[in-house]
């Protein structure tokens, strides 16, 4: 008999408390197209569809073993809602951003958050899968739901070329646009709380220090964080792709609980890095191992990561589409047989 609920384990972990194993959970997207299948609940229906949305989010952890429930399964919910012109994607492509409304500086000056951006079709589908969720998952299970950062949609919004170059010619200009989009994704991140999620991930890889300098990110984005942190009121994690080590003492102290990394991230090396500050999370290669290699690899990977020190294991990444259901499994299981040996 476990001494935890799934939700207490996960809740006990962030807030740095002691629990009787890691958590196996997946704080990224974890659509893939045999859980579709399984589901009937497929892209791109189940990233507009709050129905059918919850339902592939749960096959998550119901078939595929995560013990959470994770949503959305693309990072374009708040670019369209704020004007992107998204493709829906299809079954095996997630939604990309087509074009984007801040073509030049001036722009940024004209560029307001919708009113009722929480009522788009798009917010509304997540608010209200979340909803679902929470419900059928019952007490036991932790719910989580991702949105993305300041950074994130400011290069979706503006383009990643204005991004880069604005950030470097004319860095008040994307400071400007960064603390509009923050102060949405505050509100967001309360509504999905208060909505019935257990925690919010934020999802702002743009901000990491292989897309801006180090230095830029400390002055530009971090207090940001820090202003997001001070005011969502629940359980906080923060990914970032890539190699974020250069940022990992700064993320520390920007007061997320969680810290999600890539696989280019040395689990050993962050954990000297972080200390107590935050929990690390991850971080087994969602491309080269999960949707390439084999249950071994993937078990051993896993190991490794739980050898490491990691606090709560799960993909550095989303999932791929086409991510085998047999080494999702392979991945859970192999954090059980790690308390048995």
């Amino acid at each position: 008999m476990n001494e935890f609920t799934l939700k207490e384990r996960f809740e006990k972990v962030l807030k740095g408390e002691s629990v009787d194993k890691v958590p196996v959970c997946s704080v990224t997207q974890t659509g893939i197209v045999e859980l579709m299948e399984m589901t009937g609940a497929y892209w791109p229906e189940a990233n507009y569809d709050a129905e059918k949305m919850a339902a592939l989010a749960l096959a998550g952890h119901e078939i595929a073993g995560f013990e959470n429930v994770r949503c959305p399964f693309c990072t374009t919910v708040l670019a369209e809602t704020f004007g992107c012109i998204v493709d829906e994607g299809t079954v095996d492509i997630q939604p990309f951003v087509r074009d984007f409304p801040i073509q030049k500086k001036a722009d940024v000056k004209d560029f307001a958050i919708p009113a009722d951006f929480l009522e788009s079709r798009r917010t509304a589908a997540v608010l209200d899968a979340v909803e679902i969720m929470t419900k059928k998952a019952g007490e036991d299970v932790p719910v989580i739901a991702g949105l993305v950062g300041p950074a994130g949609l400011a290069s979706m919004l503006a383009g990643m070329k204005n991004y880069l170059m604005w950030f470097v010619s004319k860095p008040e200009v994307v400071e400007d646009l960064l603390a509009v989009l923050m102060e949405a994704c505050i509100e967001y991140a309360n509504v999905l709380l208060e909505r019935g999620a257990d925690a919010v991930v934020l999802i702002d890889s743009e901000a990491g220090p292989d897309i801006i300098a180090p230095r830029m990110f400390e002055t530009s984005v971090y207090p940001l964080y820090r202003k997001f942190c001070n005011r969502v009121e629940g359980l906080k994690i923060i990914h970032m792709c890539g190699d974020a080590t250069a940022v990992l003492g700064t993320l520390a102290e920007s007061g997320f609980e969680g810290i999600s990394i890539e696989e280019k991230v040395g689990v050993s090396f962050a954990k000297e890095i972080v200390g107590s500050r935050a929990r690390l999370i991850g971080n087994v290669s969602p491309s080269d191992t999960l949707l390439t290699r084999g249950p071994d690899i993937v078990a051993m990977e896993a190991r490794a990561c739980l050898e490491d020190g990691i606090d709560i294991l799960a993909p550095g990444c989303g999932l791929a589409p086409h991510t085998p259901l047999e080494n999702i499994k392979a991945f859970v299981r192999a954090r059980d047989e790690y308390y048995l040996k």
